[in-house]
């Protein structure tokens, strides 16, 4: 037997404590915590400061040396036997939504402690060193924009433009950031990253309807944003003939379907959703005269979100030539598709098989911090199921198996790539 088959010997039946990592998450879900079993820790409030201080005290007490920088991004680093590598890092956040659960963010950030207290009870030595994040903002409940603390660190937006950011009582982030002691001194994105996963729960019904453990995540779908308004005309809806009518709504509705029917026709990762109508006057014998209303299109290409995009405004300028009716398009937000590194992405699913964990290959839908860690190193994402796949909800629920089995996936497919020395 050779020294590196002996040294992979030793790590393949490592496991991480579930039932620690389960009381972790619970513990954490205290600070915060609401009547029906939620959590509202809002980013850069006192519960926030007191969130940052359990996880960062755990870290300590594992040997981590803690490091935070100015947008208050805090990385928390066991050292490996070469400190001259960039660090394999993992992490999430832990501010919530105002009605949020007890696994979105938080899991990610302490399977990371977790990983790092399973290395220490086996005594075994990474080659390079392990880091464990978690970012600031980034939910955007309170500050936008969200994912704000990944974006400031992969230069998404200046660090001035963070600190600007107000809520809704007029306080600014670089404010609150000194109130509750968070503002460090490094610069972000001066933090080297060599490879970066992040667990999550999926946050959708996909894996639970599929009866599968873990999601391999492929990439996150790209994101446009609309505001859409049509105007027409307001007028009484009895005296005035149908055929005489400019119903702003009727136009809208149109368009409406055509969103939701772009995403069928660019399968299967098309998603097209109208969340939010205005309708004016809003009266019940009126016929409306305007109506704003948004527009969500996400695909696993930027290509494809920009066909979706063009088949969407192709339809609304026929209708606006065929009613003479105004319709414009204003572009709200854009987030371009991220695909993940292919190395990143087949550790994961390597240690899902090493594990004898059923597995499917996934996209996110939604937002993470792994996208902007994805534009400075490879990067790759674990899914896990969540209840009936709810979240941004006090109700948010997952397994303890799968909160465990996760990790599992997290710490075998970190050590693949953070390297063990040969015994």
């Amino acid at each position: 037997m050779t020294l590196i088959q002996s040294a992979s010997m030793s790590t393949a039946s490592l496991r991480i404590n579930g039932d620690r990592l389960w009381a972790s998450l619970m513990e954490l879900a205290q600070i915060g915590g609401t009547p029906k079993g939620g959590v509202c820790r809002l980013a850069l409030t006192d519960l926030d400061r007191q969130g940052r201080d359990l996880v960062t005290r755990w870290a300590r007490e594992a040997g981590m040396a803690v490091t935070i920088d100015k947008i208050g991004n805090v990385f928390m680093r066991r050292p490996g036997r070469n400190n001259s590598l960039p660090p394999v890092m993992t992490g999430s956040h832990i501010d919530t939504q105002p009605t949020g659960g007890k696994f979105d963010g938080n899991y990610g950030v302490l399977a990371g402690v977790e990983v790092v207290r399973t290395l220490n009870d086996h005594g075994i030595e990474t080659e390079a060193p392990i880091e464990v994040a978690f970012w600031t903002n980034e939910e955007g409940s309170r500050f936008v924009p969200v994912m704000m603390g990944s974006g400031v660190f992969a230069k998404a937006f200046t660090l001035e433009h963070a600190y600007a950011a107000r809520d809704t009582e007029g306080k600014s982030v670089r404010e609150e950031l000194e109130r509750i002691g968070y503002i460090g001194d490094e610069e972000p994105g001066d933090h080297p990253i060599g490879a970066y996963f992040e667990a999550h729960i999926e946050q959708g019904p996909v894996l639970e309807d599929a009866k599968v453990t873990i999601g391999v995540v492929h990439g996150v779908l790209g994101i446009r944003w609309f505001d859409c308004t049509v105007t027409g005309a307001e007028a009484h809806a009895g005296p005035t003939p149908m055929a005489l009518r400019r119903d702003a709504l009727q136009v809208a509705t149109l368009i409406m379907q055509d969103v939701v029917a772009s995403a069928l026709r660019h399968g299967p990762h098309g998603r097209g959703t109208v969340g939010m109508v205005q309708v004016h006057p809003n009266s019940r014998n009126v016929i409306p005269g305007q109506v704003r209303f948004s527009i969500d299109l996400r695909n696993s290409t930027d290509a494809l979100v920009d066909e979706q995009v063009s088949e969407v405004r192709a339809l609304a300028a026929r209708l606006s030539v065929e009613t003479g009716m105004q319709i414009q398009f204003e572009l709200v937000s854009s987030y371009a598709a991220q695909p993940f590194d292919s190395g990143c992405i087949n550790a994961v699913q390597s240690a899902a098989q090493q594990l004898g964990l059923s597995h499917m290959p996934v996209v996110s839908g939604a937002g993470h911090d792994a996208i902007y860690a994805g534009q400075l190193a490879p990067a790759g994402m674990i899914f896990i199921p969540c209840k009936d796949g709810i979240s941004h909800n006090e109700i948010e629920d997952a397994k303890p198996e799968h909160v465990a089995a996760g990790c599992n996936v997290l710490l075998h497919a970190m050590l693949e790539r953070a390297g063990v020395p040969a015994v």
